[in-house]
Parts: C-alpha cells; sequence; structure tokens
C-alpha cells in the first residue's frame, strides 16, 4: 500500500458518507481527491450542484458520467434475462450498479493519473466487496484506501457531526437517518426504524411507489414485448431506448404500488441485515419474463436454467461481475432465451400483478396434447407404461422391505 498517494479518486455520490471522506482524505494523506459520479438513473436532486459541492469539499476535480443506458442494456438486461433473483425476492438493484459505477471510477483514474482508488463504503456491507473485486479486475495495481476501515467514526451520528465540524452540506439528520441508494431500476431503505426486523416499515420510508391501499380502484393491464430475453415494447410500442423502456414501465408500475418488499437478507460478509426496496419497472418486467419462459422453455431448460439463475443472482450479488464465470452464465443464457420472443399482459391492482395473456411463436403449449379433450397426438394408455418404468425402482426397493420383514417375523 502506497502510504502517500499524490492523487486518489474517490466513488462520489455526494451522500454523507462520500462527502466526509473528501476532507478526511486530504486531512490524513495530504493527496489531492479525484469525485467521480456515475449517473445511473439516482434522479436530478442527487445530481443537481454535485460537481459544485464536490469541489466546494475540498475536490480538485469531479467527474459526473450519463451511464443510465449503458446500464440498462449491458447490466440490467442480462439479470432480467438470467431471471436472476437473490433468495429469490432482491432484484439486485445495489448489487448489479456497483460494477458499473466501479469501472467508471477506474477509467477515470487511469485517465488522470491517479495512484490510489478510494470508497466510502462500510466494513460490515456488501459495496466494499463489489467495489474492491473491479478494482482489482480492472486496475489491480492501484491501492485502494476504505475510510470506514481506518478512521474512528463508528455511527452514522459521528458522521453528521463530522460534518458540522468541517462545513460539509449534507441532507441526513439524527431525525431522518435512512441509508438509500437509488438508481433507474430500484430504491434501497436500510437503517433507522428497520435495523428492527420486529419494527413495521414505516409508511414514510417509501419513495418511488404509491401506497397499494392509495392505488387506483381500478386495475390496469400492462403488455410488455421480448426479443430472445430483452425487454423490447410496451403496449405494441416498441420503446426507442432501453431506458426508457424502463422508465416508462416505472412510472406504470409506480402508480398501482407495484414492487415493493421488506427483506432480510444474507450478506455476502456474513451477517444477516434487513432492508426495504422499490423496484416498480423491473418487477413487472420479471413477472412477465417468467411467464412468457413458462411457455417457450422445455422442461429440462426451465428447471436447469432456474438453477444457474440462483447463481447468477449470489454472483452478481457477491461482486463477481468482471469474472471469466460471469461470462460463461452469459454465454449460456443466450442459448437459452434464443426463443424467449414474445408478449405476456399483466394486470395490476393495488400492488398486486397477475398474468392475463401470454403469446410467442415459440411457445411449446400445445393446445391438442394438454386439452382435456381426448384426442390422437396423445395415447393415454402410453402412461401405464412410462409410470412403470418410472416406479421399477421403488417396486423393487418395497419388495425387499416387505421380504426383510417377513424374514425378521421368523
Amino acid at each position: 500500500m502506497n502510504n502517500n498517494p499524490k492523487k486518489v479518486a474517490l466513488a462520489y455520490s455526494g451522500g454523507l458518507d462520500t462527502s466526509i471522506i473528501i476532507p478526511w482524505l486530504k486531512e490524513n494523506y495530504g493527496c489531492e481527491v479525484v469525485a467521480v459520479c456515475g449517473d445511473v438513473g439516482q434522479g436530478g436532486e442527487e445530481l443537481t450542484g454535485l460537481k459544485k459541492k464536490a469541489k466546494a469539499t475540498g475536490a480538485k476535480e469531479c467527474y459526473v458520467a450519463d451511464l443510465r443506458e449503458e446500464f440498462v442494456r449491458d447490466y440490467l438486461w442480462k439479470i432480467v434475462r438470467a431471471g436472476g433473483e437473490y433468495e429469490h425476492k432482491y432484484l439486485l438493484g445495489t448489487s448489479i450498479a456497483r460494477p458499473l459505477l466501479a469501472k467508471r471510477q477506474v477509467e477515470v483514474a487511469l485517465e488522470s493519473g491517479c495512484d490510489a482508488l478510494a470508497h466510502g463504503c462500510t466494513g460490515k456491507g456488501n459495496d466494499q466487496v463489489r467495489f474492491e473485486l473491479t478494482y482489482k479486475a480492472l486496475a489491480p495495481h492501484l491501492p485502494v484506501i476504505a475510510p470506514w476501515r481506518e478512521w474512528n467514526l463508528i455511527s452514522r451520528e459521528d458522521c453528521i457531526e463530522y460534518a458540522a465540524q468541517h462545513n460539509v452540506p449534507i441532507q441526513q439528520s439524527t431525525k431522518k437517518i435512512y441509508s438509500r441508494d437509488r438508481n433507474i431500476w430500484h430504491i434501497s431503505h436500510e437503517g433507522g426504524a428497520l435495523e428492527d426486523p420486529a419494527n413495521a416499515a414505516p409508511d414514510e420510508i417509501w419513495m418511488l411507489t404509491a401506497d397499494p391501499r392509495q392505488a387506483p380502484d381500478k386495475p390496469e393491464d400492462v403488455t410488455i414485448g421480448f426479443e430472445k430475453g430483452i425487454p423490447v415494447s410496451v403496449n405494441g410500442k416498441v420503446a426507442k431506448t432501453a431506458l426508457s423502456l424502463l422508465e416508462q414501465l416505472n412510472k406504470i408500475g409506480s402508480k398501482h404500488g407495484i414492487g415493493r418488499i421488506d427483506l432480510v437478507e444474507n450478506r455476502f460478509v456474513g451477517m444477516k441485515s434487513r432492508g426495504c426496496y422499490e423496484t416498480p419497472g423491473g418487477t413487472l418486467i420479471m413477472a412477465a419474463f417468467h411467464e412468457l419462459e413458462a411457455l417457450t422453455l422445455d422442461k429440462s431448460m426451465a428447471h436447469y436454467k432456474e438453477k444457474l439463475a440462483l447463481d447468477y443472482a449470489e454472483l452478481v450479488y457477491n461482486g463477481l461481475w468482471f469474472t471469466p464465470l460471469r461470462e460463461a452464465l452469459d454465454k449460456f443464457f443466450d442459448v437459452a432465451c434464443q426463443n424467449t420472443t414474445g408478449e405476456v399482459t399483466l394486470r395490476m391492482y393495488k400492488g398486486s400483478i397477475q398474468p392475463v395473456s401470454r403469446k410467442s411463436p415459440y411457445s411449446l403449449y400445445s393446445h391438442a396434447i394438454a386439452s382435456f379433450t381426448m384426442g390422437a397426438e396423445y395415447d393415454q394408455k402410453d402412461a401405464r407404461g412410462f409410470i412403470n418404468l418410472i416406479g421399477l425402482p421403488i417396486q423393487v426397493r418395497a419388495a425387499v422391505e416387505q421380504a426383510a420383514k417377513k424374514r425378521k417375523k421368523k
């Protein structure tokens, strides 16, 4: 570790942690700080005045890159195609953004002559792993500074006090202390009252979605079209960009209170944590995608892909994006989704989703075979032989056990 870096590229969001890290780095390392922020759809409020704030806090430079289309096209759609849901519930909104943000940070660091990288992730969280594994993959020669693993600040309250002492403007207060991460896919809420899983999630934490109890009293249908597992249209209209499609579905889903989850999850570092997430458009997309796969994948492929989807989700959650394994799994999903093309209509009502219609030119559903009406394509007499073959090991084992019982009685 270079103890005296001259220029450090900091992953910067303008939030509490990264805001106080700028003066902390200058005080403790005597270095210049280059703040690097990626716009992944966190919204105008977070980005407005970000460069001015970074420089006022002590940064020499601040770079803000619009990564939204790349994020949706090259990262989120891969999650969708894989069917990736961590522990069957979490749609990986924060997890999948980190590799892209870290990649841009490394690019800026190399372009601007930085000799170290820094981030504001805590020593308890998953994000430190996600950022640093990306650093190792893309810039293994650059040392990493993680202030949360060095300084003597141990709580959000300590950070707020440090900010006040150094005249760093922040939005957090001791009364409003939730930790949030937002992008075009979702927003997460952690901390505060949520730290006790016995507490109900306060109504005021939700920011993107309508309260399902206050959502429209009339159901609404939405149709999502896919080509080879990638979302391409909404209500029959092909989207101009991946970003515009997701923005449209976010708006539709939010109105009906779609996409809220309250989750106790297993962090990569070993502990359990509780968080609440809002993923309106993503929840609609994943629901439609699973319904379409039910039509287009044969049983063996569907079941095997389901196993790999869990592996893929865990890989992304653990920050292993820039690895040969992730690339190899993507190749598998390329093949698995060759025929995942079609349209699915979902009905939204007060936070719930119900499938209404599924259509695909590659549908494997045969009405002639599945119908209760007897037909020539399926001879029901064949079932006897099928059952006898499948049941043969069961039958043999039962016969052996019965013979053993008879011997004991003698």
